[in-house]
């Protein structure tokens, strides 16, 4: 029976069942779903889906603040519940957008109810054990973001309306679990009013301050690739659908497997390598990428990114739990979450634009070179000033 020392307590798990389906919907969405059918069925250009996900990000990102001060003061369960409800209303939408400013509007909406799942998830994440949980946590996110788009390249194939009935089912489904989530608040907050939280956050972020461009230049430069990914991978490599699925699935195993390793490599070692030769390798690989001729140098490829995105997810999210108030996880998770969103509302609508004007390829360029950048900044910052890694 599992009992409070145990590093994944049962409450733990039960949110990161729901969360592992929303993120299914969510990657094949935006990943598969949205770009091709947008591009094939709507003849939407791909600017105008990079446009699209980033309406995504940006109201996912925008309500992170006020859920997760909404979550250190109402039920998990009910908070969540709502936002899956507003996030179905903005799949459904789908259905009438056969316009490209529609299918921003529904794209928008669907990233509302995104957060309370993720900010439930976090808030769980417990000191003691906070990068081997942190592993855990992304495992089971990228066990979904990549299973998604998988299964929909495969669906894709036979018919959108198929494919696009398996999200709503899945999402009803994923609402259906969150019965499962604690009725309780996620903390309990101290009796402080509004404004002196925020000036406990903002003391938190001064103290972090030299990492902030780092936690805007990393989302932005994986954004990026989002709108391009499918369009990348069967212009450029070659690869039909299916075989994309493959590639997204050798990727994601790779980070799935090395997550939990990674995350208690890290709370033995510290994080600072983790970074520099996460980001590094990642950057090499993705530049790599374009160069490849064969399906196999492609698949090979991907799973040193899946790899080296191990090294680097639960060390990081782990570090940024230290800037959290004790007894305000909701709204400092939200807060912290609501920086990184910065990168992702950039990200798509920069990559896009990039490969309209250019092409895929100079897309992946620039993300990767950004990615290196990343790698070198982290390899002369001094670590020893921040919080847990003192």
């Amino acid at each position: 029976m599992l009992n409070a020392r145990q590093p994944f307590p049962r409450d733990f798990i039960k949110s990161l069942a729901v969360l592992v389906v929303v993120e299914f919907v969510r990657g094949a969405f935006l990943i598969s779903f949205l770009p091709i059918y947008a591009t094939n069925q709507l003849h939407i250009s791909i600017s105008m889906v990079g446009i699209a996900v980033t309406a995504h990000y940006l109201t996912d990102t925008a309500v992170k603040i006020a859920i997760g001060y909404l979550l250190d003061r109402f039920s998990s369960r009910v908070v969540v519940q709502i936002g899956l409800l507003i996030s179905l209303s903005g799949l459904l939408g789908v259905l009438f957008s056969q316009q490209g400013w529609l299918l921003i509007l529904s794209s928008a909406t669907f990233g509302v109810g995104i957060s309370p799942i993720w900010l439930v998830c976090l808030s769980k994440v417990k000191e003691e054990e906070r990068a081997t949980q942190m592993g855990l946590l992304y495992s089971f996110w990228l066990a979904g973001m990549g299973a998604g788009p998988v299964l929909m390249n495969f669906l894709i194939d036979q018919s959108y309306t198929l494919s696009f009935w398996m999200l709503i089912v899945l999402w009803i489904a994923g609402g259906l679990l969150s019965f499962q989530i604690s009725n309780e608040t996620i903390s309990k907050p101290d009796v402080v009013s509004v404004k002196k939280q925020f000036q406990l956050l903002w003391q938190n972020l001064k103290r972090m301050r030299p990492l902030l461009p780092g936690m805007v230049l990393q989302t932005a430069a994986a954004g990026m690739l989002v709108p391009i990914l499918p369009q990348f991978a069967t212009r450029h490599l070659g690869l039909t659908y299916s075989q994309y699925s493959y590639l997204l699935m050798l990727g994601g195993a790779g980070a799935v497997i090395g997550l939990i390793p990674m995350g208690k490599l890290s709370d033995t070692f510290g994080k600072k390598w983790f970074f520099v030769l996460g980001f590094g390798i990642f950057s090499i690989a993705l530049y790599s990428l374009t160069f490849v001729s064969t399906v196999y140098s492609s698949m090979a490829w991907a799973l040193v990114l899946g790899i080296s995105y191990a090294a680097v997810l639960p060390a990081w999210n782990a570090l940024m739990s230290y800037y959290v108030p004790s007894g305000q996880e909701g709204l400092g998770w939200g807060v912290l979450s609501s920086v990184e969103g910065i990168g992702v509302i950039i990200g798509p609508i920069l990559g896009g634009w990039i490969a309209q004007w250019f092409n895929d390829i100079v897309t992946v360029w620039v993300s990767a070179g950004l990615l290196g950048c990343i790698a070198l900044f982290y390899l002369f910052f001094p670590f020893q000033r921040l919080q847990g890694e003192e």
